[in-house]
């Protein structure tokens, strides 16, 4: 059975294009789905279909939110932003959490999802820690560790409670939003990973969300762990559709 994924793609304003790593492609036909990149519009009637037509989707890693989302102003070491793309996800974002399809949030994609879950982020970690999340090395080498709670989905998924991952970001997640928990931090203390919560009785299942703040696209062919975040999307679908 065909499963479609839909994979939100960068903005970039002075070159007028969208953009994505193909790395979230390959992990995606890796895991056994079908990968469409979604071009960031502020059409609600699109981003409806968008939801309605395809089976799961990610939130990929880019730019900064724009504070305003969460009622700041914007801070000293606030990266850049993009309206274009805050918009659109923003508005699918909300879908999804509303809705009963799988997600995978990566990176930025975390903190999008937490925000439009009601949450917040550090506009800048470098205020709060003296840890390195932004690294200097290659992008699929892991560079600082992890720690995950073991009641945790993501727990079931990579059966370790502490591991390496890789890191590029200087803002992460602050206060949870509605209906997600956290269940990875970093030695600092600053959240890795969020899931959403589970159903009343339904403790041990899978999450229908899962978050990462680090990159598995760019390391899932030389780690299981980093394609089973890939592989577990594509069996949410799989399981919704009673395969």
């Amino acid at each position: 059975m065909a499963v479609t994924i839909g994979i939100s793609c960068g903005w970039e304003e002075k070159n007028n294009w969208h953009k994505l790593h193909d790395e979230y492609v390959c992990a995606v036909q890796a895991a056994g789905g079908i990968p469409f990149l979604l071009p960031g519009l502020d059409s609600v009637e699109a981003i409806t279909v968008y939801y309605n037509q395809l089976d799961g989707f990610i939130f990929s890693g880019g730019s900064d939110v724009d504070p305003f989302y969460f009622g700041e102003e914007p801070l000293r070491g606030l990266g850049e932003i993009t309206a274009r793309r805050d918009c659109f996800e923003l508005m699918l974002a909300r879908l999804c959490l509303a809705g009963d399809k799988p997600v995978l949030g990566i990176c930025r994609g975390l903190q999008l999802l937490n925000i439009a879950a009601g949450g917040d982020v550090y506009q800048d970690i470098r205020q709060v820690t003296g840890l390195e999340h932004n690294q200097r090395a290659a992008r699929w080498y892991a560079t600082h560790s992890v720690q995950v709670a073991p009641e945790s989905w993501l727990y079931q998924l990579t059966l370790q409670e502490s591991f390496r991952v890789n890191s590029f970001h200087h803002q992460a997640v602050r206060r949870v939003g509605k209906g997600l928990r956290a269940v990875a931090w970093s030695q600092d203390g600053l959240i890795e990973a969020l899931e959403s919560e589970p159903e009343e009785g339904a403790d041990g299942k899978p999450a229908r969300i899962v978050a990462v703040q680090w990159h598995p696209e760019c390391n899932w062919s030389r780690e299981e762990r980093s394609l089973a975040l890939f592989k577990n999307l594509i069996a949410g679908v799989l399981t919704q559709k009673g395969s």
